[in-house]
């Protein structure tokens, strides 16, 4: 070997201790590894910064954005209502929900599909009277097979495609990926839907709901068109019974009606007095098809004081801009015995109270008029400018952040037309960059992503690392590096044969994948595949596929994917309780990976 060769295998040996000790975050450990490569010239200082270019990075950055106008809009809420049975066992709600997991993640980042159906499924858990977990990490592994269906459904395809393009050979297109994925992720799915939720440790949660805050009074409107109206509460309440809300009262021209008849027949324009959790709100609206009355339309100060005359011109808080937040009062709070209308939140500070939860008590007043006391939590709709100098000024106290969103039909509508043109142009042969970067624009346009939250919504330190590494993959094959492997590989473990050279490279794959970053991994095992198929004469298009396959099939720790890793804390897992279900479908992969590649692939 050269010295060349020995410093990038000393560098990436470095590299994949300091991965696997995970002290340091992964976009460190990629630069630290980039700048080793550059101090020893085994990367050009002309190319140390290419990767931040390259099609595969600038995808996954514009496939975050996406995901994340489909996630705020609510679209992905209203497509698991659809899909999850109402009623149903645990065998059918789980198979359903896994496979609901497996196709979000092949059009959206697999991590936001999973972050999605997290509340559902603990849900689901709890309503089945089962462990969390036996829910949460088929849904997780789910979310896993799904993305190897599509090039865009996890990072790694992209990586692999971006090799095959380099190497001369055009790139992957959308759907190449699925004649091997897609078999292979029905198979998992099943498996799990069927046999593999029972092998899942029944463990108690740690902190699955994180912290209580109790049920919050929302008052909701009934639009013009909406189903809502001519039910009776009845039928109301048994829509969503399944969601632990409920009416406890309706206001019909000012008049406030507590605890109406179950008989009492709504009509458009009622306002529905709503009781239920923060993670309930946005599926009750969604369910009931309504609208917040603060959000939307706001009633006017009942009487116009000194402050009003020379206030500003009323705010919208409901602009693009706006974002939502909880709100506790503290003692001291000037909240305390004032109402919403008293410090003319709209008028004053652009802000709206959409909901205010007192744990352990029945609220009977109007919004616009309770009486705020000290800890009560408030949900409030505004800027972020806005709520932070209101919650300065007044005394209150931002809790952690929550995942809440309302839904809104017309963007969600967008968010999915948006993401579908995107994908229909890359698969009628538009660069898949260029395709989902227009996709950003236009939902910035059209603002099912405002400006502030683009880039935001990007994962940055996934971005760095895939970015920096992708100058060292390239250090593994200029310095030849890769056929050395490669030749390794080959003479000590397939003895030549390239089919057994192909499972050797799956589950080699597999294996770093479950101890690194699986972009890293891909990264690092793409040259290899390369130069595999080269000493074997034969096309590296299996070899490639394997690798993308192996890369994204880790499941027997909880680091090996960002899936494995969120489910953790709610799930109560221990470390050496994933190879339980994940042990058998990483066999279960290679067992119906390989003759699919074979088959599919020719060599």
């Amino acid at each position: 070997m050269t010295v060349q060769q020995i410093l990038i295998l000393t560098i990436l040996l470095i590299a994949a201790a300091m991965f696997l000790w995970d002290r340091w975050r992964h976009d460190m450990v990629a630069m630290c590894a980039l700048f080793a490569c550059l101090v020893t010239g085994l990367v050009p200082a002309a190319e140390a910064f290419s990767g931040f270019g390259h099609p595969a990075v600038i995808t996954v950055a514009c496939i975050l954005i996406l995901s994340s106008g489909l996630k705020n809009s609510g679209a992905v809420d209203a497509l698991t209502r659809f899909v999850v049975p109402a009623a149903a066992g645990p065998t059918l709600t789980i198979t359903v929900l896994t496979a609901l997991a497996a196709v979000l993640s092949s059009f959206m980042n697999n991590v936001g599909a999973l972050a999605l159906l997290m509340p559902v499924a603990i849900q689901v858990a709890n309503k089945q009277s089962l462990p969390p977990g036996r829910v949460l990490m088929p849904v997780a592994f789910g979310a896993i097979f799904g993305g190897i269906t599509t090039l865009i459904g996890t990072p790694p395809n992209l990586i692999v495609a971006g090799f095959r393009q380099q190497a001369g050979d055009g790139s992957f297109g959308m759907f190449d990926f699925a004649p091997v994925g897609l078999p292979v992720a029905v198979a998992g799915v099943l498996f799990m839907g069927l046999i593999g939720w029972r092998l899942v440790p029944a463990r108690k949660p740690a902190g699955a709901e994180g912290f209580d805050t109790g049920a919050y009074l929302t008052e909701a409107v009934v639009p013009e068109g909406s189903a809502t109206a001519g039910k009776t509460l009845r039928e109301i309440d048994n829509a969503i019974d399944e969601i632990d809300a409920q009416v406890i009262g309706v206001v019909r021209s000012d008049v406030r009606v507590t605890a109406p008849s179950r008989g009492w027949v709504v009509r458009t324009g009622d306002i529905l007095i709503i009781e239920a959790e923060a993670a309930a709100l946005a599926s009750t609206l969604s369910t009931l098809a309504l609208t917040l009355v603060e959000a939307k339309t706001p009633p006017k100060p009942e009487a116009e004081t000194e402050d009003t005359a020379t206030a500003p011109p009323e705010k919208n808080p409901a602009a693009d801009e706006s974002m939502l937040a909880e709100l506790a009062i503290l003692p001291a709070s000037l909240l305390v015995g004032r109402s919403a209308s008293d410090v003319l939140l709209r008028t004053r500070y652009g802000i709206n109270l959409l909901a205010v939860s007192r744990k352990g008590q029945r609220l009977t007043a109007r919004l616009r008029s309770l009486r705020l006391d000290a800890g009560d939590l408030l949900l409030m709709q505004g800027s972020p400018e806005s709520l932070n100098d209101f919650a300065s000024s007044f005394g209150c106290v931002p809790l952690a952040e929550r995942q809440l969103r309302i839904p809104d039909k017309r963007m969600a509508l967008t968010a999915s037309g948006i993401m579908a043109a995107a994908v229909i142009a890359s698969v009628c042969g538009i660069p898949a960059e260029i395709a989902f970067a227009v996709g950003v624009l236009a939902s910035m346009i059209f603002r099912t992503v405002s400006p502030r939250a683009v880039y935001e919504a990007v994962d940055w330190p996934v971005i760095v690392l895939l970015a920096a590494l992708m100058p060292v993959a390239n250090a593994i094959e200029t310095t030849g590096t890769a056929d050395v492997i490669a030749r390794v590989l080959l003479e000590n473990i397939a003895g030549g044969n390239a089919i057994f050279a192909l499972v050797a490279l799956i589950a080699v794959t597999m294996l770093l994948s479950d101890l690194m970053n699986n972009a890293a991994t891909a990264a690092v095992m793409c040259p290899i595949a390369i130069g595999a198929a080269s000493q074997l004469g034969v096309s590296a298009d299996p070899f490639l596929m394997a690798v993308a396959l192996g890369a994204s099939c880790a499941f027997l720790t909880p680091i090996g994917h960002q899936n494995n890793t969120l489910i953790l804390g709610p799930g109560g897992f221990r470390f050496g309780d994933y190879w339980k279900l994940g042990l058998p479908l990483e066999i279960l992969t290679l067992v119906a990976g390989v003759p699919l590649l074979l088959i599919v692939w020719p060599l």
